[in-house]
């Protein structure tokens, strides 16, 4: 800011910091519909320093609030004192108007305030050059207009019927999966899944991610059965599938061995208080992990993995493995 400037500042702001002067400068200049709304007499000094998260300063010269003549509420006005025009001012306006609205809010306020900017100007260049729409700062202000004074587009996939769902392609999928992941069993929507990743190919990354999320985030009664669909429905995602399956058999392993423990320590704890915990976590452990591998072992067996495969992630026996393939 050059010096001159710094003085056209501090002259602005010394008279427009006299509320009397300010209640004067908007009754005068406010356009008669916005005046009418605003009770004057309850006009006040608003803070016009905004901080951003980067932590610059960015000013708006002065700030007033009043409350308005319908009813409780109120209406905040920005008076801008600029000496140059400057093309994208009303852009730059429209920043401070919502700042004002953010600081109104982060009081306490539950509802947005009108902010009422004004561009006060004297700079050589007369008239004003430019245009003080907004919307005029847009390369196409006609489709700006269309966006911004409507309401936004809305997505509500939880009110899409399934069947509309699932024409919509690529997409398909990420909105099927999102609309149910906390009412349905994904179980139930496994073909319909399977048909969808048959049908637009899913790249390995978006297939493991969705997967992974289906098991954090979402439900099934036979998480077995519902990888069995999606590995029989589906074609080039086997050693995805076998990730998955090896990923929750340790997620599994973990689970069983602290049930294993719950359980060794309460049987412990009958043969002798003791010795109960040390007996318990030990008989625990020992089932649970052997419960887990089990589990995962009849998992892969029933997707078609290798025998090899399954005996090396699971450490099961070949008996052990052998009993399990007879009741397949």
């Amino acid at each position: 800011m050059t010096k001159l400037s710094s003085h056209h500042d501090a002259l602005f702001k010394k008279f427009l910091g006299d509320i009397n002067v300010a209640r004067d400068f908007l009754d005068i200049h406010l356009p008669t519909p916005l005046r009418q709304r605003c009770d004057l007499s309850t006009l006040a000094m608003e803070p016009s320093t905004f901080i951003k998260n980067n932590l610059r300063s960015r000013y708006s010269d002065m700030l007033y609030s009043v409350k308005t003549t319908g009813g409780p509420g109120y209406i905040y006005t920005v008076i801008e004192h600029q000496s140059r025009p400057e093309k994208k001012m009303p852009f730059r306006m429209l920043g401070y108007c919502l700042e004002a609205m953010q600081q109104h809010l982060d009081q306490g306020h539950k509802q947005l305030p009108v902010v009422i900017p004004l561009l006060f100007y004297h700079g050589r260049t007369s008239p004003y050059p430019y245009t003080t729409y907004w919307l005029d700062c847009f390369a196409d202000p006609e489709l700006a207009k269309s966006v911004y004074t409507r309401p936004f587009p809305l997505i509500d996939i939880t009110t899409m019927p399934d069947d509309e769902i699932m024409t919509h392609r690529r997409v398909a999928v990420l909105e099927l999966i999102q609309k149910h992941i906390r009412t349905r069993d994904m179980l139930e929507l496994s073909n319909d899944i399977a048909r969808l990743i048959s049908q637009w190919v899913l790249p390995h990354a978006q297939f493991r991610s969705l997967m992974f999320y289906i098991a954090e985030c979402g439900t099934t009664s036979d998480a077995e059965q519902f990888l069995h669909n999606i590995d029989q429905n589906t074609t080039d995602y086997r050693e995805d599938v076998m990730t998955i399956a090896e990923q929750l058999r340790q997620q599994g392993m973990q689970k069983g061995i602290q049930q294993g423990k719950q359980e060794g320590i309460q049987e412990g704890i009958l043969i002798g208080e003791q010795r109960g915990e040390q007996i318990g976590e030990q008989k625990g452990e020992q089932k649970g992990e052997k419960n887990a591998a089990v589990k995962i072992a009849r998992q892969l067996i029933t997707c078609g993995i290798e025998r090899s495969i399954v005996k090396h992630s699971t450490g099961l026996t070949d008996q052990e493995l052998d009993s399990l393939m007879t009741l397949q």
